[in-house]
């Protein structure tokens, strides 16, 4: 189970949860997307291209889309370039692999004052305890917020 706590900029800090990796993906993707942004991507210089409707030999390719050219010649056109613009910036494009977890990470961090990911029952207990953020006093709502996804999801008794 992995234990997300979003604390925005303003109001309270709250909680939820995915089963697993890819379930949060699938969570970040469905509410973070944002128009002219990529969460992430993985395609080859030579894919990128056939997505524009061109091949390497297609007349002005080479101009209209020179940093592919550059990528390409470095890395091969069947190389994955990687991107993911919450992490690298916005369009900007790698042959250094990210994965798509963290690439959802970036995503979710964005627009947030901070944000915690816990990727186990025993790592967010163990947060629960420890991490001044969850302070029962200081840091009550994320405290509860946490605590309230815990107990839901068994991980954890509520003791009253």
């Amino acid at each position: 189970m992995i234990y997300v706590v979003e604390f925005p900029h303003q109001g309270r800090a709250h909680a939820w949860f995915a089963f697993n990796r890819d379930d949060f993906v699938r969570k970040v993707q469905a509410t973070r997307a944002r128009e002219g942004w990529v969460i992430f991507e993985a395609l080859s210089a030579q894919q990128r291209l056939a997505a524009a409707g061109m091949s390497p030999e297609s007349p002005n390719a080479a101009q209209t889309h020179a940093e592919l050219f550059a990528l390409a010649n470095t890395h091969g056109w069947d190389a994955p370039l990687y991107r993911a613009d919450h992490v690298f910036g916005q369009g900007v494009l790698q042959a250094e692999p990210v994965d798509e977890f963290n690439a959802s990470v970036g995503a979710l961090v964005q627009e947030l004052k901070t944000c915690r990911v816990h990727l186990s029952d025993e790592q967010a207990i163990e947060a629960l305890q420890r991490d001044p953020l969850y302070d029962p006093d200081e840091g009550f709502y994320a405290h509860m917020a946490l605590r309230q996804q815990l107990i839901a999801m068994d991980a954890m008794e509520e003791d009253l």
